[in-house]
């Protein structure tokens, strides 16, 4: 998960180290805003912060609040101007406003310890849950994704966070996680890639030369087979797979059990004429048209890519399409 989405996690330690803490949310934003809503911040009350809620636009002000939230006990619901100036020095072409909900944490108006506790054992178990922030009265609530309404559903569908009817809904879904089958040149560009997007990644390929994590710095390459990677995984609708050992005994067992999933994205690279002569195989062992449907081959967008680093932008950015606009 991005060090960025821990700050529940980050409260928490904070917490039980002693700290007063509050946590400043993004819950709606107009223009050109730097964060999207939902973005976080957690502050204790020496005005130590981590996390961001407008890239650096806003935070100063918003520390400052969360100082004397925690100090009172009290939320505070606050909008902020970003100026056309300071949202060229991060990097936008023109300002926009937010608003940003303040919140302490186990005091007064704020958050409870069990609330809070609740919300990080989901995270934990990768289930999506939603908390709800009545406005009016601070009551909050966690919301499960197993049996949510139609307009929560596609909160959950669309990662959305966002005010309904004086209530203010965050999102917490999974984080997004990658199965890369294949430890070769590509994976070397899309690794760093992916992780940098906010995906959870495993590597894994059980041929030992491609595997030495010499190759692959900060991250496990499995040597397991990949079939057996897939099913101990549970992929989920936050999952993707990628296979790129162009090994028909590796690649194929993999797509095989990825099919069985709620895995958003398949993807297989190689030629055209490859990719057909997998199709082929694919059938032969049972694959339905419906499946074969699920499956991006060659993988990535036309782009007109070279080379492993373009191959594997054009790789992720076919993922967060599928991801964000596909469904």
């Amino acid at each position: 998960m991005a060090e960025f989405d821990q700050i529940p996690e980050t409260a928490r330690a904070w917490i039980d180290q002693g700290r007063r803490v509050a946590l400043a949310t993004v819950v709606a934003t107009w223009g050109s805003a730097p964060r999207q809503v939902g973005a976080q911040l957690v502050i204790d009350a020496n005005g130590a912060f981590e996390g961001s809620v407008s890239g650096g636009c806003v935070e100063g002000a918003v520390v400052l609040e969360a100082v004397e939230a925690i100090a009172t006990d009290t939320c505070r619901l606050i909008e902020f101007g970003v100026s056309d100036e300071d949202a060229f020095a991060v990097g936008l072409a023109c300002g926009g406003t937010i608003r940003v909900l303040v919140e302490p944490v186990d005091a007064g108006q704020g958050w409870s310890i069990a609330v809070l506790d609740s919300l990080l054992a989901a995270r934990a178990a990768r289930k999506a849950v939603a908390v709800s922030v009545d406005l009016p009265t601070w009551e909050r609530r966690l919301i499960v994704a197993d049996d949510p309404d139609g307009a929560l559903r596609n909160r959950f569908a669309g990662d959305f966070s966002g005010i309904d009817d004086g209530h203010f809904i965050a999102i917490h879904n999974p984080p997004l996680r990658l199965i890369i089958v294949g430890a070769v040149h590509i994976a070397q560009a899309l690794v760093p890639m992916a992780r940098l997007a906010g995906y959870d990644v495993v590597l894994c390929d059980p041929r030992g030369a491609f595997a030495a994590g010499a190759r692959f710095p900060g991250i496990e390459v499995q040597d397991d087979w990949p079939d057996e990677v897939v099913m101990a995984q549970n992929l989920d609708a936050r999952s993707a797979l990628v296979t790129l050992a162009h090994d028909p005994k590796i690649d194929d067992p993999a797509i095989f059990e990825a099919l069985k999933t709620e895995a958003f994205y398949i993807g297989c690279l190689g030629s055209r004429r490859t990719h057909a002569k997998r199709l082929e195989r694919l059938r032969a062992g049972g694959v339905t048209e419906e499946q074969i449907g699920r499956i991006y081959g060659p993988a990535g967008l036309d782009i007109g890519a070279r080379g492993p680093a373009e191959i594997a932008v054009s790789v992720l950015a076919q993922m967060v399409e599928v991801l964000r606009q596909r469904r």
